[in-house]
């Protein structure tokens, strides 16, 4: 993405611009709101646009479709505002728009579209931006490929370091992240790479294979956009270059994108931990919308109630003779329930900042284990003791009591732990593990066990 000078708002003052684009629309003022847009940022806009209404959004951005700005807008928009305004525009209007965008903002522009719409709006880009963008295009949107910009700074590794500097001078304005100038030999393939201020700080008559790093970190057009956040943050570096199968250098990925696609990717695993889907846009939906999107992943815990149901009313007759078990069923399910998610809330983050490695697994499962175990025998010893002053009568209710919550949690972080490292050996997104699905199958196994425990140590 390309850069802005503009200075960004937040808080306060995003919520002042928003009540005044408001009022200034309400008054028909064109002029003020034009003069406003061309002092605010667009991701600043773009947030404006996430809190008005569909009518005030057609409104305000044919004002914003008036500045050089919409393409950059545009991009910074969320897909399902984003379309319905894209389409607002004629097609010609919007390729000319496209051609003045980054490409590979540009591509996810025209993947976003209606296909028919697409089709009519790349008829009239220029064949050089068309065939720039359909190249990005024939990767997967979530690989290195998809995210990768072509427009970055490449010199050859026989150019002198005066020829280099000459070089960058002519062309840097129209590139992306010239802090690093990529070096290649042959036709195209990458040989290595050397900083901006290594270029400036080396004598003219030097070439660039003499001073480059020829240890250069990159990745393929088909690696997945985590593995490549994942070098990035690793190695602390602001782009990594793209290589296609025959190691020449087709793109470049920033690390912009890379805070995008790392915060897309941590909302959809908190979106699925909770049982909400995947949808990272499930905000903007609209209400039958959401609700049908979450539906599917609440029959997980309707279905564990019910079977929970089924289980406690096999134990009616016990029931019947110890009423003072029903008091505790609650709390022996949300202390299962809920060191279950902890233990595959921290086991899910460790697998997506790579800080688990699934070589590893026993050791894990086994730590998780203990801190059951621990955490068991501590409200396990609270519950027991506090059943035991309570409750006169049955006077093992205390031992039923504590056993249970021992064996609950302990049983929840082991099953909490293990099952995102089963699925993820299984290349199964381990996100989906946890939430209902984890939540719901302890709550049954410990109702079980609580109603087990008590029928044999009361002789039910």
């Amino acid at each position: 993405m390309r850069t802005t000078e503009k200075k960004e708002l937040i808080g306060t003052e995003g919520m002042v611009l928003l009540d005044m684009i408001r009022r200034l629309n309400r008054r028909n003022a064109t002029d003020h709101v034009l003069r406003l847009v061309k002092k605010t940022h667009p991701a600043d806009m773009a947030w404006v646009f996430r809190h008005i209404t569909t009518h005030e959004r057609s409104e305000v951005f044919s004002i914003i479709a008036q500045t050089d700005m919409v393409g950059e807008f545009l991009s910074e928009l969320d897909e399902s505002i984003m379309v319905p305004l894209a389409e607002e525009l004629t097609p010609k209007f919007l390729a000319d728009v496209i051609t003045d965008m980054a490409s590979d903002d540009a591509a996810d522009l025209i993947e976003a579209l209606p296909h028919d719409f697409a089709t009519e709006v790349r008829t009239h880009m220029e064949k050089e931006d068309r065939e720039e963008v359909d190249d990005l295009l024939q990767y997967h949107p979530e690989s290195a490929g998809g995210l990768m910009s072509p427009d970055f700074m490449y010199l050859d590794e026989e150019l002198s370091v005066g020829e280099a500097i000459d070089k960058v001078q002519k062309r840097s304005e129209e590139k992306e992240m010239v802090f690093y100038l990529y070096i290649t030999y042959g036709e195209g393939k990458l040989a290595g790479v050397v900083s901006l201020r290594e270029l400036l700080t080396n004598p003219p008559h030097r070439q660039l294979k003499n001073i480059m790093k020829t240890n250069v970190l990159s990745v393929t057009t088909d690696t997945d956009q985590e593995e490549v956040a994942h070098v990035i943050s690793q190695y602390n570096i602001l782009a990594v270059p793209v290589v296609d199968a025959s190691y020449h250098l087709v793109g470049i990925v920033t690390v912009d994108d890379i805070i995008d696609v790392m915060r897309e990717e941590a909302s959809e695993a908190f979106l699925q931990m909770a049982g909400a889907g995947k949808d990272t846009e499930i905000l903007l939906k609209s209400t039958k919308e959401n609700a049908m999107i979450r539906a599917p992943w609440l029959f997980a815990s309707w279905l564990g109630g019910v079977m929970a149901l089924f289980i406690i009313g096999s134990f009616q007759e016990e029931l019947s003779k110890v009423l003072a078990l029903a008091a505790f069923i609650p709390i022996v399910m949300g202390m299962g329930g809920n060191i279950a998610t902890q233990s595959s809330t921290i086991v899910v983050r460790g697998i997506a900042t790579g800080r688990i490695n699934m070589g590893d697994f026993r050791k894990i499962v086994f730590k998780e284990l203990k801190v059951g175990l621990i955490l068991g025998v501590l409200y396990g010893s609270f519950l027991g003791i506090l059943a035991f002053f309570g409750y006169a009568e049955p006077k093992l209710l205390g031992v039923v009591v504590g056993l249970s919550i021992f064996f609950s949690m302990a049983m929840a972080a082991t099953l909490g732990t293990a099952i995102p490292l089963v699925l993820k050996r299984f290349d199964i997104d381990a996100a989906v593990a946890t939430g209902p699905f984890v939540t719901t199958a302890i709550d049954i196994l410990g109702v079980l066990a609580y109603f087990t425990i008590a029928k044999f140590f009361l002789n039910l």
